[in-house]
């Protein structure tokens, strides 16, 4: 089963996934759990905010681990899926932002980030177990000023459609509340 969890800012996300995570530990004992996290830290807020969530996922979630991935999602995608493993992104907005805003260096151009959603869509394809995908719903809002940002909703939007259609599940988040929007015939 793979799912997309979208949502707002602090619409309870990755407190979904870190659920789905923990039911999935306690039906088997020999189940695992990996949380790839795409966050980096650019300030001091923002290390602040990464150790936060990881002592509280670690409080939540003692089994699942964890392991810092801002770029080659698809290659630890690939690395980590397993029939028994289950899988979890959180989350695609900041993969998507380190690739294109970095901290550092360039940003992929155009046929760079086709490149690279087309294998990161394979790599969610060949996925032999459970994948939760968590993102954030940022095109509801009004149209941003700059054509950067225009750029960056549309792509976020694209990939958002690309990842939902090899989903079999959708979940948007609203206020800590899960609303299917997709679920796969029985």
């Amino acid at each position: 089963m793979h799912e997309l969890i979208v949502g707002g800012q602090r619409s309870g996300k990755s407190r979904c996934a870190e659920r789905r995570a923990a039911a999935w530990l306690a039906a088997q004992p020999t189940h695992s759990a990996v949380l790839l996290a795409t966050a980096r830290a650019g300030d001091d807020e923002m290390r602040l905010r990464i150790a936060h969530h990881r002592l509280e996922r670690a409080e939540r979630v003692p089994r699942l681990e964890t392991e810092e991935v801002p770029f080659d999602l698809e290659q630890a995608v690939s690395r980590h899926s397993a029939p028994g493993r289950l899988v979890i992104v959180d989350c695609l907005t900041m993969w998507l932002t380190n690739l294109l805003m970095p901290l550092e260096g360039a940003p992929l151009d155009d046929i760079d980030w086709d490149l690279t959603s087309e294998a990161w869509c394979d790599a969610i394809s060949a996925a032999c177990g459970p994948l939760l995908l968590v993102s954030n719903e940022i095109g509801l809002g009004v149209s941003p000023l700059s054509p950067q940002a225009r750029g960056f909703v549309d792509r976020l939007g694209r990939l958002h459609q690309v990842v939902a259609a090899r989903c079999s599940r959708v979940t948007l988040m609203v206020a800590g509340i899960e609303v299917p929007v997709k679920r796969a015939p029985r």
